[in-house]
């Protein structure tokens, strides 16, 4: 059975664009080195309020953001100079390392009224050596992903290693990160290999030991747990994991092994030091006021 399981809780990312959020929790901050889960749609919305939903530039440090579409499009553009359209099936990895800043744009309304556009983003920490690397952005088209099937299963392999599969996605420390579809009355098995494992149901339902889990539940396993799931059916699951690089401060966007080092993020982005992205710089999120510290879970809300 699972060593913990996490409820989706809502938040709120813009005005327009309200997320279930998954990590961090408070009794779970990190899986390996995933410290950050959200999961924004379907998402249904009229045209002329499509504006709403942007998320204006905002900072990051000390981490990778992972950006992957089930649906829609979205475009990003970031302190670096890049300006990209977001797909379904693409893998966006953005390493913030020393500082970055980026927005997020909803510029195809016909999509949002449709009720098209979902999105999965996940934040990887960086391995202490690696925290303050030059920021980079690479986007991953669908075809250079590899995707396995079987009988009722459908797998691509976002990054990492995991069931034989590998990609040229740069990560900073071992992980695996996988979108996974099943039908009705399959089986699958975890990742061996890996201290930490974690199993977000985004669609459907499955069953272990007869339990049954929904949609919006994340399910922690650790290595010495094997569990074999079962759906009864059609299940679309996002499997994630790695080795746990230690304890690590959060606070707003801000990822770091120390303390000082988000202190100093945060006078950063007030002094101007964190610039704005070049096509996107006439408006940006400013620092919250927020007196939490940063070892704490943050109360105000967290921006991707």
């Amino acid at each position: 059975m699972p060593e913990l399981i996490i409820n989706a809780r809502n938040a709120a990312l813009s005005t327009g664009l309200n997320v279930k959020r998954i990590l961090p929790f408070r009794e779970r901050r990190m899986v390996g080195p995933f410290i950050f889960l959200d999961h924004a749609g379907p998402v249904k919305i009229r045209p002329d309020l499509a504006s709403a939903m942007d998320v204006l530039p905002h900072p990051h440090i000390g981490l990778s953001t992972v950006t992957y579409l089930l649906g829609g499009q979205v475009t990003h553009r970031d302190s670096l100079g890049v300006e990209q359209i977001i797909r379904p099936g693409e893998v966006n990895w953005m390493t913030a390392g020393k500082g970055i800043s980026h927005s997020e744009r909803f510029e195809d309304p016909h999509v949002l009224a449709k009720g098209e556009m979902e999105m999965l983003q996940t934040w990887v920490a960086l391995p202490d050596k690696e925290e303050e690397t030059n920021p980079s952005f690479t986007n991953f088209s669908p075809n250079e992903l590899p995707v396995f099937t079987d009988k009722g299963i459908w797998m691509r392999l976002i990054a990492g290693e995991a069931y034989g599969l590998t990609n040229k996605v740069k990560t900073h420390s071992p992980l695996f990160y996988l979108h996974i579809q099943l039908e009705q009355n399959t089986r699958l098995t975890l990742p061996a290999n890996y201290s930490e494992r974690a199993v977000y149901i985004v669609k459907g339902s499955l069953l272990i030991n007869l339990q049954s889990f929904n949609s919006g539940q994340m399910l922690v396993f650790n290595k010495n747990e094997d569990p074999v799931i079962t759906v009864n059916e059609p299940t679309t699951l996002m499997l994630l994991g790695g080795e746990p690089l230690g304890p690590r401060y959060i606070w707003w966007n801000f990822v770091s092994s120390r303390k000082e080092r988000i202190e100093q993020a945060k006078a950063d982005w007030q002094s101007g030091r964190i610039i704005l992205p070049p096509n996107d710089n006439t408006e940006f999120i400013p620092l919250p006021n927020d007196k939490s510290k940063p070892s704490e879970p943050p109360e105000a809300p967290l921006l991707s």
